[in-house]
């Protein structure tokens, strides 16, 4: 079977010339490159976050793999994804079989051999199967992330002002681009709200929840309180990696991370199999990263964009996502679906009559990832 394989190759980025600097200076509220917020031993998970944000859109699917994320073996859409999936899974085999006799080899599981020895991967048998293990998809959100830099412009310099009151790095008023695409009414189907994506719980701590109010909703005291949160998460981590991926993670877990690991990012990453830290927790800092550097470039992405205005009231669309549908009191079974072994979104898509693209706004899901047992809402 013949496939289409793309394979990021990490380098370090050439300068932006003078006068393109000065355009994205115009036309975005630019901040600072800070020592507190580095990159180093994260630059090719950074470069896979930019495509993801900025390349890929929202019918494509990246096929990479799910430690070494810029190892990128092919993009499919939705409708074509399982079949790319088994067609790269079947390379991996090929190369396992032919260690000996790699002149026996495929274009494809050629192609896909250069990659993996690009990163400094070992060709072994138990390397192979890991690599095999770990295929994973990411699907790419170039039009929500454009959308997101376009809301950006009614928050982002009263955000940057409350953290810089605080002591907080400014870049850090960003973090909702990975968050929330700055949309308030978003919602998570595990209940967390408004730009800042506040739970129930942790919101609680830092702001008033009661059946007459919900401050999460609320974007200048919902951004006092992730500063709070963050301040608090920096004082016990001493690192504003740390502190920021424990927005994801929890502080509890980063203290896990960090005794076992160390404190660089970098090395807890590479190194950390904490049982909850998963893909959403490995890449959320370097995620930050790139969001950051797409933000303050964004004419070089997406053109000029004419931004929001301090003050604009939200468009009419529709909510980003919902928790439930209720009737007299109850869910309505139509609206919720439990995924079954075997399940692929695209395939429960087809079954309501929905796209891809709906099912993963409505339950704020990043990536077409799904497991048995979760609860999807349909409609």
């Amino acid at each position: 079977m013949r496939l289409s394989v793309s394979v990021v190759i990490v380098a370090v980025l050439a300068a932006t010339t003078t006068a393109t600097a000065a355009r994205a200076a115009q036309a975005a509220p630019a901040v600072s490159e800070r020592l507190d917020l580095p990159a180093q031993g994260l630059e090719s998970r950074v470069e896979f976050w930019k495509k993801v944000f900025a390349q890929y859109g929202e019918d494509d699917v990246i096929i990479h793999d799910r430690y070494h994320v810029n190892i990128i073996y092919a993009v499919a859409t939705p409708e074509d994804q399982t079949k790319k999936i088994t067609a790269v899974r079947q390379a991996l085999d090929e190369i396992r079989d032919n260690l000996e006799t790699p002149d026996n080899l495929s274009v494809t599981a050629q192609q896909i051999q250069a990659a993996i020895l690009a990163n400094a991967i070992p060709l072994t048998p138990d390397s192979l199967a890991e690599l095999r293990d770990n295929v994973h998809t990411q699907l790419g959100i170039k039009e929500r992330f454009r959308e997101g830099v376009i809301r950006s412009g009614r928050y982002v310099h009263a955000f940057q002002e409350i953290f810089e009151n605080q002591g907080i790095p400014a870049e850090i008023a960003l973090l909702p681009l990975v968050e929330s695409s700055f949309e308030n009414r978003a919602r998570s189907n595990a209940g967390a709200a408004g730009i800042w994506q506040f739970t129930r719980g942790t919101g609680r701590l830092y702001l008033n929840l009661n059946r007459g109010l919900d401050e999460r909703l609320d974007p200048l005291k919902a951004t006092r309180a992730a500063g709070h949160l963050l301040k608090d998460n920096y004082k016990a981590l001493e690192s504003w990696p740390l502190a920021i991926t424990a927005y994801n993670h929890g502080r509890a877990g980063m203290l896990r991370a960090q005794s076992e690991a160390g404190p660089e990012i970098a090395k807890i990453i590479e190194q950390y199999r904490g049982p909850a830290f998963g893909y959403a927790s490995m890449n959320f800092y370097s995620e930050f990263l790139a969001a950051v550097d797409v933000y303050n470039n964004y004419e070089q992405y997406f053109g000029q964009l004419a931004l929001d205005k301090p003050g604009e009231r939200p468009s009419p669309a529709p909510i980003v996502t919902r928790v439930s549908v209720r009737t007299g009191g109850k869910t309505a079974a139509t609206d919720r679906y439990r995924v079954r072994k075997g399940d692929t979104l695209a395939d429960i898509a087809h079954r309501f009559g929905v796209t891809v693209r709906q099912l993963m706004d409505t339950n704020n899901l990043r990536n077409s990832a799904i497991y048995a047992g979760q609860i999807l809402l349909v409609k």
